[in-house]
Formats: structure tokens, sequence, C-alpha cells
């Protein structure tokens, strides 16, 4: 895939989970309070219920099947590890 596709692939899905986060996790739709490298858990965004949540959400938004080993910190603890997961999976 060339550079400035997955570039915008992964600008593309940012901004999609980016929305979602806000408006389900913080009940907002004013500005995102933090990083896209900002720990959705450690800041207490989301707990186990919400990453299944966002499992669910990753799944029908971006037409994935999200196995069982990629719900980890390294894929789902930020909007950027999402974002890069996302792409990855849509890549290959």
């Amino acid at each position: 895939m060339p550079a400035i596709k997955e570039t915008t692939l992964i600008s593309e899905s940012r901004d999609k989970i980016r929305e979602y986060i806000l408006k389900s996790f913080l009940f907002s739709e004013e500005v995102f309070p933090y990083t896209d490298d900002d720990s959705l858990i450690e800041n207490r965004i989301i707990d186990s219920l919400g990453i299944l949540e966002l499992v669910t959400y990753i799944e029908e938004t971006f037409n994935l099947a999200v196995s069982d080993e990629d719900i980890v910190p390294e894929n789902f603890d930020s909007i950027n590890k999402l974002a890069n997961y996302v792409s990855r999976r849509t890549s290959t």
C-alpha cells in the first residue's frame, strides 16, 4: 500500500475512533481532552467492558474480525494504537 494511502487510512481511522470514544465513553461532542497517545485504560476512559464495546465497534465499522489474541494493550490502549491496528489489519 502506498505510504500516502496508508497515512490517509490511519488518519481517517483515528478520527472515527476518537469520535466514537468521545461520544460513547466521555458522553461529549466537544474536543477530545486527551492526546491520541494517552492510555485509554490508565486514564480510566474505558474499562474491560469498554474494551469489548470497542472491539465490536472496530469489527462493525472497519469490517474486521478481531481475534482474542489481538485484544491486548499494544493494539487497544490508545487512539493511535487502535488506528495503527486497523491499518495493519485492513492492509493485509
